[in-house]
């Protein structure tokens, strides 16, 4: 992954991309294009399952809010009498097999994210390299109607029913340039293919939709204690991101008048617990991702930020329409 002081500067800023980097980012953009029209041809595999698959993924490198959708999903679709199962890459975890994700899965094995998710929701998770594996392991026990893939937009070898690109709504698309000049994975073409694009934050442009991530509480790692996140407001704290834009979540701390002393870990981190050992007695605050892998050595004063994904119903009674779409 490149720098985050780099890719600050040249994919979310105004420094310009060398030569080399606008040469790879054309060859990278070659093997996208023609890496998509062999699967689309058939020259290359692709699997379909027998209940349909909703991908939640994205075009950029870093985060964008992909899994508190895909959290968010659950919920609705259960609601509308729906059985889903999630199914994911499992990124962050050392699983070489497919894996069923349980309550007492280590996230070294099956990836924060798939844990979060599960924690969360308590549906059916399942990892796999080849997300068809998973949705196999998922299926041979029954009793699911519908998989929800949390990221793999550009994992072609899965067929797909619906297809959702969430956009982070303040950086939206940097510097518009493909890897590794830009953050793109695909061309911004692709857009017009998904079948709903998320605006995470900042303003939704036409045919985007509205996504706010809400996080107005704090959960005790040590004993599930709740408290309003407010009641941290004029407090100094320490706050520990490991994930794809930590600056999110800082400033969501911010906003609530916390006076915040940023530690940003890169996404999926595998943290320790000499590294959250800050030498006072500060309550440490970190996104729900980060508090999966930090629950086994948690101390009293550690706090997770539970992140709530808020979107408009008829988009969620829009997706479940779509399900009834021939395949």
């Amino acid at each position: 992954m490149f720098d985050s002081a780099i890719s600050r500067h040249i994919w979310y800023g105004a420094r310009s991309p060398g030569t080399g980097l606008r040469v790879l980012a054309g060859i990278f953009g070659a093997l996208s294009v023609l890496r998509r029209w062999l699967y689309a041809i058939g020259l290359l595999p692709r699997v379909r399952l027998p209940v349909p698959v909703i991908v939640v993924g994205n075009i950029t490198v870093g985060g964008t809010g992909k899994t508190p959708l895909a959290i968010a999903l659950v919920e609705a679709l259960r609601e509308r009498g729906y059985k889903p199962g999630v199914i994911s890459r499992g990124f962050g975890g050392n699983a070489r097999e497919a894996t069923r994700v349980e309550a007492r899965s280590d996230p070294a094995l099956v990836g924060d994210e798939a844990r979060l998710i599960f924690d969360a929701t308590g549906v059916p998770v399942a990892v796999a390299r080849a997300r068809a594996q998973a949705g196999r392991l998922l299926l041979q026990g029954g009793n699911i109607d519908v998989l929800i893939a949390d990221d793999g937009l550009q994992h072609y070898g899965l067929h797909r029913a619906i297809e959702i690109c969430v956009i982070d709504g303040e950086r939206r698309f940097g510097n518009g340039r493909l890897l590794p000049a830009g953050p793109l994975r695909e061309p911004l073409a692709r857009l017009a293919s998904v079948d709903f694009r998320i605006c995470n934050g900042g303003e939704p442009k036409s045919g985007e939709v509205p996504m706010q991530l809400v996080g107005d509480s704090a959960v005790a790692l040590t004993d599930s204690r709740e408290r309003a996140l407010r009641d941290f407001s004029g407090q100094r704290v320490h706050a520990v991101a490991g994930i794809g834009n930590p600056q999110r979540f800082f400033a969501q701390l911010r906003a609530t008048g916390i006076d915040v002393i940023e530690h940003a870990f890169a996404d999926h981190h595998a943290f320790v617990a000499a590294e959250l050992g800050f030498g006072d007695a500060l309550p440490v605050l970190m996104s729900d991702k980060d508090a999966v892998k930090c629950a086994a050595f948690a101390q009293p004063g550690w706090w997770r930020v539970p992140a709530r994904a808020q979107l408009p119903a008829d988009f969620f009674d829009a997706v479940a329409q779509c399900l009834h779409r021939p395949a």
